[in-house]
């Protein structure tokens, strides 16, 4: 089997998928085909599709075929007891995510979560391995707050976290101002999405609530562990977020303004240096390079980039002196990757590897 930083896997362990049959369900399930420490032992959905098998309750939305290992399991609603694994992601609509993904944790289940309901909890990590690993040592706090045996832990919203992995490895030359403007894809809105006659040539200038996640999750992601708290990034951000007629990869443009003076070549050599505990690790979902600067005036584009590197890097570019901050730049990613599956299996790894699973 597969040797991973210090860890040696003998056998694979059993983990499921809460909301398995919508968009970001399918997502973890294609996933998490043939990964080395993790298998697909149960799905989870609403009682209209428990107890169908997952190829009939599902209408597959994703490129290719629903994977052969998972077409014959059998749908169990979303509530503990119903032979769980101990281990599960979670893709459950925001309306009714924050009771399922509790009671699971109550349960003893640990629980990694893409929806957004648990976030910005002050005992609950909203994690992005390569920045943050020191937020797991909220998982304790959060189990003596709760009185809880299993735990949750959360990945960021799609914008949030290919806006923070660009901006990580720049945090030591100390930011004062970020502002974001978004290009999103419209797979970040799930299925069936925007509707045709909307998005079609056209760009939406509104995506509800985006903004504020941005802003506020940036600042956590990217904020200090005292002991006992995050204290959030002193550092000003401002989003603007719009939709556009683009399958996947959310593009941005981001303007900086930093503490310190510093040149084009210190951010590059950041960017290109960067080799966070992931990749220290080697998990098995962690890109070796997190973060690849494009040297093509035209480069990153969602269509050409955004699936390289199984989709986990982010990719900049058209690093520039900014007129009114210091410096400007473009960072493209996944949204529904590195966005949403991708990067809560890579907490998943990350929670194994520190002996937090």
């Amino acid at each position: 089997m597969s040797e991973t930083g210090d860890i040696k896997e003998t056998r694979r362990i059993p983990v499921g998928v809460l909301g398995a049959t919508g968009m970001v369900g399918q997502k973890f399930v294609s996933f998490l085909e043939n990964h080395p420490w993790f298998e697909i032992t149960w799905l989870g959905a609403s009682d209209r599709s428990a107890g169908k098998k997952y190829r009939e309750a599902t209408s597959w939305r994703l490129s290719g075929v629903m994977p052969r290992a998972v077409r014959d399991i059998v749908v169990t609603e979303c509530i503990p007891g119903e032979r769980a694994p101990s281990l599960l992601f979670s893709a459950t609509d925001a309306s009714v995510a924050t009771e399922i993904e509790r009671a699971f944790a109550a349960a003893g289940c640990t629980v990694v979560s893409n929806s957004r309901n648990h976030r910005m909890e002050d005992d609950v990590p909203l994690l992005v391995p390569e920045i943050n690993p020191e937020h797991l040592k909220l998982l304790l706090q959060q189990k003596r707050n709760r009185g809880w045996t299993g735990q949750i832990a959360t990945n960021p919203n799609c914008s949030t976290a290919v806006l923070v992995m660009a901006l990580a490895p720049l945090k030591k030359f100390g930011m004062k101002r970020v502002i974001v403007t978004t290009m999103q894809a419209i797979s970040g809105a799930g299925y069936p999405g925007v509707a045709s006659m909307d998005i079609n040539a056209n760009v939406i200038p509104f995506i509800g609530g985006e903004e504020e996640k941005m802003e506020r999750e940036t600042q956590k992601i990217l904020g200090d562990f005292t002991g006992s708290r995050v204290e959030p990034l002193a550092a000003k951000v401002s989003a603007s977020c719009n939709r556009v007629p683009v399958v996947d990869g959310h593009l941005m443009s981001v303007s900086l303004e930093f503490e310190t003076r510093i040149s084009e070549a210190d951010i590059l050599a950041a960017w290109r240096g960067w080799r966070p505990l992931p990749q220290q690790k080697d998990l098995p979902s962690a890109p070796p390079c997190p973060v690849i600067y494009m040297q093509e005036p035209d480069r990153p584009q969602p269509r050409r980039d955004a699936e390289r590197e199984n989709g986990m890097a982010v990719f900049t570019g058209r690093l520039r002196r900014c007129p009114v901050l210091d410096f400007k730049f473009l960072a493209l990613g996944h949204n529904t990757v590195r966005g949403a599956a991708g990067a809560a299996v890579l907490n998943a790894e990350l929670m194994k590897s520190e002996g937090y699973i």
